[in-house]
């Protein structure tokens, strides 16, 4: 796997997100779900370049799925732009994200911001990197001290009760809390340091895969939110954190605190 290649046509998809978007290219999907021309143009220039050079490696994106059949159960997992809404508003939190699973293991994760140009990567087993510096998580030591990053499942209006309790409970236990609208960036920063912790419900692969092995890569724990491993196949709840003690407090308190 010629990684180099992957991230050149990463960055190369992130100058076309940064040529801008006018109101004829928004368009609207759902309550709160927006996709944009630039969506589609980031999905394909990215699935035809991978495609030119893994022509076997299935294909899934936000916008559209290809599945290939092929014998090595491989799998391209793409968000064109995670964080659209904040594309739309010029809010500059919003990346690429790209994973690359192999049966049921995502083997390398890629997550890119190029309004920052910040570039965060992980390949299974050597550990995670910005841009190509190493990355750990923080050695915050308990929850009281985290800063918190959450997430309020924007397209599902109906869990907005049930939400917010969590985040309020969140927000009195822990030092703060952050709202990005990022769920790739949310995972990416708690792996480089910059939070603690992440909390969202109903998220779907291509939103968390490969964020969710940068965190691993560099140290942290990811599991879902009734505390099992991972399987980047369903619409989950997920809990990133840097270590266990403050993943058992989250945990603890998404299962557990009542409306």
């Amino acid at each position: 796997m010629d990684y180099l290649k992957i991230e050149r046509i990463i960055r190369d998809a992130g100058d076309i997100m940064k040529s801008g978007i006018s109101q004829n290219d928004i368009f609207i999907k759902g309550r709160a779900d927006f996709v944009t021309q630039k969506d589609l143009e980031v999905q394909n220039y990215i699935f035809a370049e991978l495609d030119k050079l893994y022509p076997n490696i299935g294909l899934i994106g936000e916008e559209e799925d290809k599945n290939i059949s092929n014998e090595s159960g491989m799998q391209w997992i793409l968000d064109p732009i995670d964080g659209t809404t904040n594309y739309i508003y010029g809010y500059n939190m919003s990346a690429i994200s790209l994973a690359l699973k192999d049966n049921d293991k995502i083997i390398f994760g890629m997550v890119y911001n190029p309004f920052t140009n910040e570039l965060f990567k992980a390949i299974k087993g050597e550990g995670a990197y910005l841009n190509d510096t190493p990355i750990k998580v923080a050695n915050t030591d308990t929850l009281i001290n985290a800063l918190v990053a959450v997430g309020t499942s924007p397209y599902y209006k109906n869990l907005s009760v049930q939400v917010f309790d969590k985040m309020r409970r969140l927000f009195e236990e822990s030092l703060d809390i952050r709202r990005s609208g990022s769920a790739a960036l949310d995972l990416v920063y708690v792996a480089c340091g910059r939070q603690d912790a992440y909390f969202e419900y109903k998220l779907k692969p291509w939103d968390y895969a490969a964020g969710c092995l940068i965190l691993e890569e560099a140290g942290g724990i990811v599991k879902d939110t009734e505390g099992n491993w991972l399987s980047y196949s369903d619409v989950i709840g997920i809990i990133g954190c840097c270590n266990e003690t403050i993943f058992n407090q989250v945990l603890d308190i998404v299962k557990n605190s009542k409306i």
